[in-house]
């Protein structure tokens, strides 16, 4: 029995160990690109719209750039995901609250179950999509009259500056390769001969 405990005791050590190593390269590389995602959209947002417009940059670009740069390997985090659940949360967002626009708290609550059951079927299942759906229905007053347009600008122009960044950044080193998808490795393999 004691030499069980300390056999699990040396097995959650190492455990805790590997889980807190720290990897400059990795920290160095999550940081650029995910600096370079949102300032890029943040100078996007601050060129073609006034200061308290803040309609390019939306709140579940920083969660999703969380997936695509600091988790790369994650089936959440692939390029599918990104686009596919952003999109499909933001028109499901957005119907909802045209179905029900006095009701904020009912659409709100459809649009992120909707958009998980819809993410589900689809496999494109990414948590900040709910995020997205959801400001589609709380959002300020120029999101909401922006209606369908905000599945196209912020959402889908953000997600697409998004990857872009992912697909430079994450492919710069040896040692990370994003997406995680041999089809997309030997496409990004051959361009950069």
């Amino acid at each position: 029995m004691r030499r069980r405990i300390h056999k699990h005791i040396r097995t959650a050590k190492y455990i805790v160990y590997k889980e807190t190593l720290i990897d400059f390269r990795e920290h160095f590389w999550t940081f650029i690109s995910s600096f370079a995602g949102i300032a890029l959209i943040g100078l996007l947002n601050n060129r073609y719209f006034s200061a308290t417009d803040n309609l390019f940059l939306i709140g579940s670009f920083g969660a999703s750039s969380v997936l695509i740069y600091g988790i790369i390997n994650s089936p959440l985090a692939q390029p599918r995901n990104l686009i596919g659940g952003h999109v499909i949360c933001a028109l499901v967002g957005v119907t909802m609250h045209k179905l029900i626009p006095h009701e904020i708290w009912l659409a709100a609550a459809l649009s992120v179950s909707v958009s998980i059951v819809l993410m589900q079927i689809t496999k494109t299942l990414h948590p900040p999509g709910g995020a997205t759906a959801l400001i589609a229905n709380i959002g300020s007053e120029k999101i909401k009259a922006l209606g369908y347009l905000y599945v196209l600008s912020p959402v889908l122009s953000g997600a697409v500056i998004l990857l872009l960044i992912a697909v430079l950044f994450n492919n710069m080193t040896n040692h990370r390769r994003y997406p995680n998808n041999k089809k997309w490795l030997h496409v990004w393999r051959r361009y950069r001969r």
